[in-house]
């Protein structure tokens, strides 16, 4: 019996029985709930390839995205108290920090990275929804106090990728303190006249937006961003009237001057470039000698590299002895035969020769 059950049956069931397929090889679209390749998904940036939905992406994923070739430093926050208030609902909060910590390997809602955007240094801070939906509490608070001093301390811009559903509740006044230290660290970043950024992503809620993330010199937004302080049904019930369509969504925010550029997720890190190098001033540098030129050419339906390789111009004795075409003198007709020139017939080569007289009709 034994030989049956543990030899004959499973080569049976390996048999009849089909291969498992992994259960992350397909994605399903929140938006338009069509299914996508996982390979497809991360070559589009985690974009719905079907109807363009931006889905929310971890902090680390981010952080590598934005930088060039992905390399960054990261930047260590502060530790806190875990549990301040001894908080306790259906679980305690120590609990509830654990099995977020486990979920995303991070110790807080936020992560700080330093690295190049383009070639310019810049400061970044990314929060994480996936933590505790990426509220705000003592954690995040330092991390971002951290952010902004170490661009102060370096003179460099700051960028911060919100995404947060607002104040971290467990820990009670604690975290709407966080809203002013915040707005306090922003400010010392302005006042050091460096660049103060806010990239908005799906969602942006609650105390986030009511403190750092409004007061940015620049605001953009990815596409479709729930962007706002109460929901939507919060509001409805207070004001007892139906809100527009789109409403606290980034398209219906920047219309009404909330924000200044509503950007694809494959567009944002040359937009950041740019944007940085217009608010630092930068000078524009030309490219090298036998180097591509950014902007490539279109020819025959493929994308081509154009290559700048300057004349080379002559200077100094290489310019007096070697002449161009241009400032070639005439030579005498003595002197092409072999025959040496003097000093008159050089300067009469080089005079021009007048104008013939009209010719006298009644001569001869």
């Amino acid at each position: 019996m034994s030989w049956l059950s543990n030899f004959v049956r499973p080569k049976i069931q390996a048999l009849v029985r089909k291969p498992e397929t992994p259960d992350n090889l397909w994605h399903k679209c929140p938006s338009c709930e069509q299914m996508i390749f996982h390979r497809d998904l991360v070559e589009n940036l985690h974009v719905c390839t079907h109807c363009g939905h931006h889905m929310r992406l971890p902090a680390k994923q981010r952080l590598a995205m934005l930088f060039d070739d992905g390399a960054y430093d990261r930047i260590d926050t502060p530790k806190v108290t875990a549990d301040p208030l001894r908080f306790r609902d259906r679980k305690r909060y120590t609990d509830r920090l654990r099995e977020a910590q486990a979920k995303t390997d991070e110790a807080d809602a936020i992560q700080v990275g330093e690295g190049r955007i383009g070639g310019v240094p810049a400061v970044c801070a990314v929060f994480d929804f996936e933590f505790l939906g990426g509220s705000m509490g003592l954690g995040v608070g330092e991390g971002l106090v951290k952010a902004a001093a170490v661009a102060v301390q370096k003179k460099r811009p700051l960028i911060v990728f919100p995404a947060s559903g607002g104040a971290r509740m467990q820990e009670g006044a604690l975290s709407l303190m966080q809203m002013a230290r915040t707005t306090v660290a922003v400010d010392r970043v302005k006042e050091a006249g460096l660049p103060y950024i806010v990239v908005f992503t799906d969602p942006t809620t609650g105390g986030v937006t009511a403190s750092f993330a409004m007061i940015g010199d620049i605001h953009i937004s990815e596409p479709g961003a729930l962007i706002g302080f109460a929901g939507q049904r919060v509001i409805e019930s207070t004001i007892r009237e139906a809100l527009p369509q789109g409403f606290q969504r980034a398209e219906y925010l920047m219309e009404h001057g909330m924000l200044d550029m509503v950007v694809p997720r494959k567009e944002l890190k040359a937009t950041l470039a740019r944007t940085l190098k217009l608010l630092l001033k930068l000078p524009h540098v030309a490219p090298r000698p036998g180097t591509a030129i950014d902007q490539p050419e279109r020819a025959s339906g493929s994308v081509t590299t154009r290559t700048v390789t300057p004349s080379k111009v002559p200077s100094g004795k290489d310019a007096m002895a070697k002449p161009g075409p241009a400032a070639t003198k005439p030579v005498p007709a003595g002197q092409a035969e072999g025959k040496p020139a003097d000093g008159k017939a050089v300067a009469r080569a080089e005079t021009a020769p007048a104008a013939p007289a009209p010719a006298d009709p009644k001569a001869g």
